[in-house]
């Protein structure tokens, strides 16, 4: 009983929003390859940015691969950038680990594969699964879990943890929801049908990412109703309805009130309704990840890397 109560204080802590703060210290115009491009102009950013989240506290890491999918580089690149994208994405994220000398754990990324946000734009269940498949393969020996990330769609979500699980590597799943009403899907879909799908294929955690604090909030209440393990990483955007395929984040404006102490009550809030899992999306740098894990710490928590 008391081992219980001891891992039910236990909480992992994810980095923050990379592409947002790559723009940030970035010289370079914003694209709509948005981290990838700076991958290829300034790879040193990459590392110094994941060593600074390694440094405030984050105890998984997510690999700097967002925008590198197939569709995407075909679109807005070339389609001969995605293994050396890959394999910069995998370097960098070693580097900042062994330059910190902390046991942190590296997340391979399935994102989107054509756009965040809009489920309308998720290609067919074929071209789904060959693609994740594909990403999967390129990340699964530099990475010690899988994050699908930002899956707007149950079968977007289906296909990315169906090609993750046979890699035989930890699944975790990341939806993001109606800024308006956190218990559904951008698509519309019921959260919890998604997870019941995601959980009967093998994801072992269920987080809620990229979408306003307050959206996170509600669905924390509906995960905790669930039989799963669960977490949540917010943005900062007030609204990434101006956010098109194809488009970059000069459409986005950020919040005025989610400083690190701001961001850090609604994180706080959700690791009291049982989430195991918190961090930042879009807009949330190092200092909050810092402010996020002294909160934590302070109100009894343990930082943990799984």
């Amino acid at each position: 009983m008391l081992e219980k109560a001891a891992e039910s204080r236990n909480i992992v802590l994810l980095d923050g929003g990379m592409g947002q703060e790559l723009r940030k210290r970035s010289s370079q115009p914003v694209s709509p390859l948005w981290s990838a491009q700076v991958m290829l102009d300034e790879p040193h950013l990459v590392v110094d940015a994941h060593r600074d989240f390694i440094a405030a506290g984050a105890q998984v890491i997510k690999l700097n691969n967002y925008s590198a999918t197939p569709h995407r580089l075909a679109r807005d690149g070339s389609s001969a950038m995605f293994e050396p994208l890959h394999t910069a994405a995998l370097n960098a994220a070693r580097q900042a680990r062994e330059e910190s000398g902390r046991e942190v754990r590296i997340a391979g990324c399935l994102p989107p594969l054509v756009a965040s946000y809009h489920a309308d734009s998720v290609p067919d269940d074929t071209v789904c699964q060959r693609d994740y498949r594909r990403l999967v393969q390129q990340q699964a020996e530099g990475v010690d879990l899988f994050l699908c990330e930002t899956m707007s769609l149950i079968r977007e979500a289906r296909a990315a943890t169906i090609a993750a699980v046979e890699a035989e590597r930890s699944v975790w799943v990341a939806f993001t929801v109606d800024d308006s009403d956190g218990t559904r899907l951008r698509s519309g879909e019921r959260l919890s049908e998604a997870v019941n799908e995601v959980a009967s294929i093998g994801a072992e955690k269920i987080v809620v990412n990229c979408s306003v604090p307050e959206a996170v909030t509600a669905a924390m209440h509906e995960l905790a109703t669930l039989n799963v393990s669960f977490g949540g990483y917010a943005n900062g955007f007030t609204s990434v309805a101006p956010l098109q395929p194809g488009g970059t984040v000069d459409a986005l404006t950020s919040r005025a009130d989610l400083d690190p102490i701001g961001y850090a009550a609604h994180a706080l809030a959700w690791a009291e309704l049982g989430a195991r899992v918190v961090g930042g999306c879009c807009e949330v740098g190092p200092a909050h990840i810092a402010e996020l894990a002294r909160q934590l710490t302070d109100s009894g928590y343990h930082l943990v890397s799984y």
